[in-house]
């Protein structure tokens, strides 16, 4: 095992290159103004924040464009020659790509959290609006940060900055048992997942004497004999932590409560966000950091990803129509099924000659799931206003009272399922199963595609709800501009997406790394 150079004492004073970091900067920034702006406006004039809230989020996206030109890196170790040893802070394509997700995401969560903030003011489950921008801004800029970060220390404080708010988003509905219960099941569980990763990184540590991930690729390729089981067991723990945050079985029990009992906009942030932060984790620690472990952890991912997706669809099956929240589960078990495809190609990176391209696989897969999952969301919160419990047999007639959402969803749906005229589904899942294929993962292959065809029943069963005769009269209500406007991008997205599938493909995977 090489020793690691230490830093010179100049090195302590570092720049900052503050043009890198600004998208997760700007939406921290603001989410301390909105919490200072909060203790001063009255109650009529809080509403304010929330378009702060969204102007923040759409300012830390736009910050994006400049870095386009070409990878930066700040907080970086320096030899006692003055050259660049190993960064914390790296905005290369794979950052850009993730902070877009996860900044688009939250900005559409925004827009979907207005009108649910402005239809609950004035009843006894009234949300605290300047808890709620502040929550949110928070965890989208840990989110922000966490692609971005290039060792293990970092990797942490991101993740738990992403989802000590999350906790709290959660558990805002005062009043309500389901929103109690489903933060504290959240929060334990996420908890225990931290400590174990925790201590994963501590053995990493041990092992390579270092927490950058170049670093740990190069020392983990000639550890020690002593130390080789220990370097192992690092590996697997550290990757628990983030198979949580991806919802990836067995680890994904809090899925369904939490998203019942979280307000529908958060339950939309953790099904897109969330998963968002755990797979970026992932992909940084396997292929950056643990390349030489691929053994340990090339396996273990391939048999979450089989039961994750068997587990999430089988769940799903078994949804009743007439029960109460029962789209919301659907969608909470979808979700799960939909993180088992998503760590297919992460799994087969590990027995891929061209690792960017699986990995590729993998982001082009989250940007399509991200756009028609957050649109189901936006048309389930529709719904939900004037059908609170959100059953699914709520949906029948849909496209007699409200024919253009009752298509939109439809879309989505067949989007998620992989079928005509949901084109980037379709060709997001082929992406996907080329990767296991291409990869010696056949039987990985052949478990997605059973997985896939148990997806169409209940896909196809909501889809066909919506077309079906509505029992008694359909309450029809003004759609706010926030939610309009959160559907139509959503749909306009996943159009152009439809129509264009290969650009998302080229955008996904064009030097990630």
């Amino acid at each position: 095992m090489t020793a690691v150079a230490a830093p010179s004492v100049a090195s302590l004073v570092q720049s900052v290159d503050w043009l890198a970091i600004a998208p997760p900067t700007i939406a921290a920034v603001v989410a301390l103004v909105v919490l200072v702006a909060d203790l001063f406006l009255g109650e009529r004039r809080k509403a304010l924040l929330g378009w702060v809230s969204v102007a923040g989020l759409a300012a830390a996206a736009l910050a994006l464009l400049p870095l386009l030109d070409g990878d930066r890196s700040t907080f970086c170790l320096k030899t006692l020659e003055g050259e660049q040893a190993a960064c914390s802070y790296t905005a290369d394509h794979f950052t850009l790509v993730i902070q877009f997700l996860v900044l688009a995401g939250a900005l559409l969560t925004a827009l979907l959290s207005i009108t649910g903030i402005k239809d609950a003011k004035n009843t006894p489950r009234a949300l605290p609006e300047g808890e709620f921008w502040f929550l949110l801004l928070s965890s989208a800029a840990g989110a922000a940060l966490l692609p971005a970060s290039r060792d293990l220390a970092t990797l942490v404080v991101a993740l738990e900055v992403a989802s000590l708010p999350a906790f709290a988003l959660v558990g805002i509905k005062r009043d309500d048992r389901r929103s109690s219960e489903a933060a504290l099941k959240f929060f334990l569980s996420s908890v225990t997942a931290t400590a174990v990763t925790l201590l994963g990184v501590s053995f990493v540590y041990a092992t390579t004497g270092t927490l950058h991930l170049t670093r740990i690729a190069t020392a983990l390729t000639h550890v020690d004999g002593q130390f080789h089981t220990l370097a192992q067991a690092g590996v697997a723990l550290t990757l628990v932590g983030f198979a949580f945050k991806t919802a990836a079985a067995p680890f994904h029990f809090w899925v369904p409560d939490t998203y019942v009992g979280a307000p529908l906009p958060i339950a939309a942030y953790l099904s897109v966000i969330g998963k968002a932060v755990g797979f970026s984790g992932i992909i940084l620690v396997t292929v950056v950091a643990f390349p030489s472990y691929a053994d340990v952890w090339g396996p273990a991912l391939a048999a979450l990803a089989a039961l994750t997706m068997t587990v999430g669809n089988v769940a799903a099956l078994r949804q009743q129509a007439t029960r109460a929240y029962s789209a919301v589960r659907l969608l909470a078990w979808s979700s799960v099924g939909q993180a088992g495809y998503l760590l297919v190609p992460i799994a087969a990176a590990a027995y891929s000659k061209d690792a960017d391209k699986a990995i590729g696989s993998t982001v082009a897969y989250a940007l399509m799931y991200a756009a028609v999952n957050l649109g189901a969301f936006a048309v389930a919160a529709l719904v939900a206003r004037t059908k609170p419990l959100n059953r699914i047999s709520d949906y029948r007639g849909l496209y007699r009272s409200r024919p253009l959402a009752a298509l939109v969803l439809g879309f989505f749906l067949l989007c998620l399922a992989g079928l005509p005229p949901g084109i980037i589904g379709l060709f997001a899942k082929v992406t996907v199963f080329s990767a296991a294929v291409d990869a010696g993962l056949g039987w990985l292959a052949v478990v997605m595609a059973v997985n896939v065809v148990i997806a169409l029943y209940y896909y196809l069963q909501w889809t066909a709800t919506l077309f079906r005769p509505a029992e008694g009269e359909q309450a029809v209500q003004r759609i706010p501009a926030p939610l309009t406007a959160a559907i139509g991008l959503t749909a306009a997205i996943g159009v152009v997406l439809s129509g264009a599938p290969q650009m998302v493909l080229r955008f996904a995977s064009t030097g990630l790394f």
